[in-house]
């Protein structure tokens, strides 16, 4: 299943190697450019639920190197009971060595109460390669290797499916292989499509996320945004689902 969806997403992003246009202008140098996002969802009736996500990107290029910092988090309650609540951040530099091509590292911390994983934090490193860099279409990808810490644990719930009791486990470390993704489309001067995937595998577990965004923009600060995240945990503990899904609406705001 994994293997169908990854696959999937690839011949999704095929049509754009074969892009073609001017090249990007490059970025402002020496300021903190980037977006934040908030997304509320609040439904009554038969059924209670409520959520919020937010999450802020930040970003900096300085001559050769590109900083970039990102937190968010999710929460959601369903019938009174929370159902889903996690926070990550994560930071990577980039250095530009020639050209299209740069090396990496990066440092990554999630916490999520429903994943089976008390936490994940892994260091990073490796290469990376820009494969279209123009106005309306850009293709990056990367892979390297690191080391990663993880804590799994058991979850209990009783009937309601409210959480009665966690059981954290041995924490483990572990050398991992790392690939990332992110590609960027713009429909029109206000329709952007963006994609960003991010696998790390290892021995005790192998992540992959997927994040898909269509964004609107209203005015040059303001736009409206509609994403679709998959994150897939191959070995969790036991009886917990594998997969997880989240839909969005949100309203983002540039600086």
């Amino acid at each position: 299943m994994t293997t169908n969806r990854f696959a999937i997403a690839l011949l999704a992003l095929a049509p754009a190697l074969t892009v073609h246009g001017d090249e990007a202008p490059p970025p402002p140098q020496g300021v903190f450019i980037g977006k934040g996002q908030v997304g509320f969802l609040s439904s009554r009736g038969n059924s209670d639920a409520e959520s919020l996500n937010a999450n802020i990107d930040v970003l900096r290029y300085d001559g050769p190197w590109k900083n970039e910092i990102y937190a968010g988090g999710l929460y959601g309650k369903n019938s009174g009971i929370v159902s889903a609540e996690r926070w990550e951040t994560w930071g990577q530099s980039n250095y530009t060595i020639s050209g299209d091509l740069f090396v990496f590292g990066g440092l990554r911390y999630e916490h999520d109460l429903f994943d089976g994983f008390q936490y994940q934090a892994s260091v990073t490193g490796g290469l990376g390669y820009k494969l279209i860099n123009t106005d309306d279409t850009k293709l990056t990808v990367q892979a390297g290797a690191g080391y990663r810490r993880l804590r799994p644990e058991t979850i209990d719930k009783d009937a309601s499916g409210a959480v009665i009791a966690r059981t954290p486990l041995e924490a483990t470390g572990e050398a991992i292989a790392t690939a990332g993704v992110d590609f960027s489309h713009a429909f029109s001067k206000t329709t952007v499509f963006t994609n960003k995937f991010l696998t790390e595998a290892g021995s005790s577990n192998t992540l992959l996320r997927d994040d898909l965004a269509l964004t609107v923009k209203m005015s040059d600060k303001l736009a409206l945004s509609v994403g679709y995240g998959i994150k897939d945990n191959t070995k969790p503990p036991a009886p917990l689902k594998k997969l997880d899904t989240v839909a969005s609406v949100n309203l983002v705001f540039g600086f």
